[in-house]
């Protein structure tokens, strides 16, 4: 009778460990859930509740409180929308399987094997974004921006529609970060290293203190040196 007792708990035990950690995200772990509803281009809702950050990418905010729809945000969200809406997903974790706000940070992919997290770079819906130590597709995301930069795909087509009205000089100016006025924004939260892609598609990262700093306005915001360098910027040569 002990014997079948035993055995009776230990299947429980087994049973109950199985059904608790199924569906707990683990670091490098993956798990499948149903997409409930897109909060914004790159955060959505999970039939459990549960909310999802996309890691790598930033789109434009659409729901930020206190904060206008930015360029390009609602077609971003809409096509979040469209592509996860009821979905079933496979969600992938990187080191860090959370962040601050206890949202899921995951990579994202479909039944049919699309990676939405870099579909959404490579179609110019989103920037990249790189927060250490999430940085698997790092160089993907890096690769995938370039394209769409070099053809003007989605929010790129927006920027480079203004920067042809500008005349060249204004460019070249707002590219290097001189003689311009950054934009009136306040830094992210501990974030105080400014990131600039210029007319060369040089990203370059400048630290507060540094000779164009105060000139230079942002694409980008970073807390270390190291965290530009993982998202693909470089100190300035001067």
């Amino acid at each position: 009778m002990k014997r079948y007792l035993l055995s009776f708990l230990l299947l429980a035990l087994m049973t109950l460990g199985a059904c608790s950690s199924d569906n707990q995200p683990k670091p490098n772990g993956e798990i499948e859930a149903t997409v409930k509803r897109v909060i914004d281009g790159d955060t959505f809702e999970l039939s459990d509740g549960e909310r999802v950050r996309m890691i790598g990418v930033d789109t434009p905010e659409t729901v930020k409180p206190n904060s206008p729809v930015e360029p390009y945000g609602k077609e971003a969200s809409d096509f979040t929308k469209k592509l996860l809406t009821d979905q079933k997903v496979t969600l992938i974790f990187d080191v860090e399987p959370r962040d601050k706000y206890e949202r899921l940070l995951a990579y994202v992919y479909l039944s049919d094997g699309t990676f939405v997290n870099e579909k959404l770079v490579r179609d110019g819906y989103a920037r990249i974004m790189t927060i250490p130590p999430n940085v698997a597709f790092a160089d993907l995301f890096l690769e995938a921006e370039r394209e769409a930069r070099e053809h003007d795909r989605g929010l790129w087509g927006l920027e480079d529609s203004k920067s042809k009205a500008k005349p060249a000089k204004e460019k070249d100016e707002a590219s290097a970060g001189s003689n311009q006025t950054p934009q009136e924004q306040a830094p992210p939260e501990g974030k105080l290293i400014k990131g600039n892609i210029n007319s060369k598609g040089e990203k370059i990262y400048h630290v507060p203190g540094s000779a164009n700093y105060d000139r230079t306005q942002p694409e980008e915001w970073f807390a270390t040196e190291e965290e530009a360098q993982a998202a693909g910027y470089r100190a300035p040569k001067r």
